[in-house]
C-alpha cells in the first residue's frame, strides 16, 4: 500500500483492519518518514528510488506479483514501480496520482508552479499556512463531515509535523523533478500482466489537479476511470466502503486472469 502525502505505515489503520480478513496487507514507512531513517536527512529521494524501495520490500515479503493500492504520491510511486520492475505487481489501483507529467504541457506547467508555490509558502510561513492551500489544490475536504463514523483519531502531532516537513521539502521536489515516461508506462501496461486502474474519489471536485491526472492516465492507457468512495483521502475517511470497492476491483482481476 503506497500512502499519500506524509502518511506512514499507520496512516490507513482503519482501512487495513477492514481488509485483513481477506488479504495480506503490507504497509510501510516511505523513505524519510517516521521509522525510516536516512543516512543524510538533508537529501530527499527521487520517485524512482521510492519505487525501488517498494520493489525491494515486495521481493522480500511476497512470493509472487502483488496488488498495490497507491494513493496520491503513492500512486506515482506505483507507476514507476510498474515501469521499472515489470511483473512485481499484477494490479495497481492508482488513486488520484500527483503526476504533472501526465498532463498537457501548459496544464502541467501551471500545476508544477502551484506545487512550487506551496513549497515556498511552507518555507516562509509554516505548516498552518500551507495545509489549507494544499487541501485547496488537491480538492481535499478537511471538514470531516463527509466521513464514516468511528475513525481512529489521527491528530497532527510532532511525528506528523516531522513527516509533513520531509514530504513538503523533499517529496514535492521529487514530483517537480519527476522522470515518469508516459509512453513507457503505456507500453508496460500493454506488454506485461500489470493492470493499472486509474481511480478518483467520488466527491473530489472536478477540475482539480489530482483528479485531472487520473483522467489523463486513463487516456494514456486507453482505459476507464473508476470512482471510489470519498474524496482524495477516501481510503482514510471511508475505510469500510473503500475496502468494499477494493475487493470488487481485485475480484475483477482474479476473474479476468482465469482461463
Amino acid at each position: 500500500m503506497g500512502q499519500s502525502g506524509e502518511g506512514d505505515a499507520d496512516r490507513t489503520v482503519d482501512l487495513v483492519a477492514r481488509l485483513v480478513n481477506t488479504h495480506t496487507v503490507i504497509t510501510y514507512d516511505r523513505r524519510g518518514l517516521s521509522r525510516s531513517r536516512l543516512d543524510d536527512p538533508s537529501r530527499g529521494a527521487t520517485l524512482t528510488e521510492h519505487a525501488d524501495d517498494a520493489a525491494l520490500l515486495l521481493a522480500t515479503v511476497a512470493s509472487g506479483p502483488a496488488a498495490m493500492l497507491g494513493c496520491s504520491l503513492g500512486a506515482v510511486i506505483g507507476l514507476h514501480l510498474a515501469v521499472r520492475h515489470p511483473g512485481r505487481i499484477h494490479t495497481l489501483i492508482a488513486h488520484e496520482p500527483v503526476a504533472p507529467r501526465l498532463l498537457p504541457a501548459a496544464e502541467r506547467a501551471r500545476h508544477e508552479h502551484e506545487l512550487a508555490d506551496l513549497r515556498r509558502l511552507y518555507a516562509r510561513s509554516g505548516l498552518a499556512a500551507a495545509l489549507p492551500e494544499i487541501a485547496r489544490v488537491l480538492g481535499i475536504d478537511t471538514s470531516g463531515r463527509d466521513a464514516e463514523p468511528g475513525l481512529t483519531p489521527q491528530p497532527i502531532n510532532d511525528q506528523r509535523r516531522t513527516n509533513f516537513d520531509y514530504f513538503i521539502r523533499h517529496d514535492f521536489t521529487a514530483v517537480l523533478e519527476d522522470t515518469l515516461d508516459v509512453a513507457a508506462l503505456a507500453a508496460t501496461a500493454t506488454a506485461t500482466p500489470t493492470r493499472i486502474v486509474p481511480a478518483v474519489g467520488r466527491t473530489t471536485p472536478e477540475g482539480v489537479f489530482d483528479r485531472r491526472c487520473a483522467y489523463a492516465l486513463a487516456d494514456a492507457l486507453g482505459t476507464d476511470v473508476v470512482e471510489l468512495p470519498g474524496g482524495h483521502n477516501g481510503n482514510t475517511s471511508h475505510p469500510s466502503a473503500y475496502a468494499a470497492g477494493l475487493r470488487d476491483l481485485l475480484a475483477t482481476h482474479v476473474h479476468a486472469a482465469q482461463p
